[in-house]
């Protein structure tokens, strides 16, 4: 996996992945940015999220579950001293589909939790992470 970070100007930057896409990311105002994109760290979080939503969907498709909606939200809090690095993250999912349990959402989310998620495993390293669900109507 490769990526590279262009520096536009103060603190704007474009990210470019490996597999073509870019994403525009910006410092706070306090820190001379001009809040144009989403910050680093805030970056990390979404991949957190992504990461694990993906898993999640999949392990329910692919068990045959109908998923009509899945949304993670993500809660963090980081050291107050530098390195300023994750210390807790929450994170919440709302899942809705037909025939859907809460033992069967629950499955899903340990286990990317626990097995498959990447981004939720090396940032448990240095993190407090929890996780909880609720299963909403369709």
């Amino acid at each position: 996996m490769k990526a590279r970070i262009k520096w536009v100007e103060k603190t704007l930057m474009v990210g470019e992945s490996g597999s073509g896409h870019a994403v525009v990311m910006d410092g706070p105002p306090e820190s001379g940015g001009q809040n144009l994109g989403v910050r680093p760290m805030e970056m990390i979080l979404l991949g957190l999220g992504g990461c694990t939503q993906f898993d999640v969907v999949h392990i329910l498709k692919k068990g045959r579950h109908q998923v009509s909606r899945c949304e993670v939200e993500l809660q963090a809090e980081r050291a107050e001293q530098d390195p300023k690095v994750f210390t807790k993250i929450h994170v919440h999912f709302i899942v809705a589909g037909d025939g859907l349990t809460e033992k069967v959402v629950e499955r899903a989310v340990g286990l990317s939790a626990e097995k498959y998620c990447s981004a939720s495993i090396m940032l448990g390293q240095v993190a407090e992470i929890t996780h909880d669900f609720e299963l909403v109507e369709s």
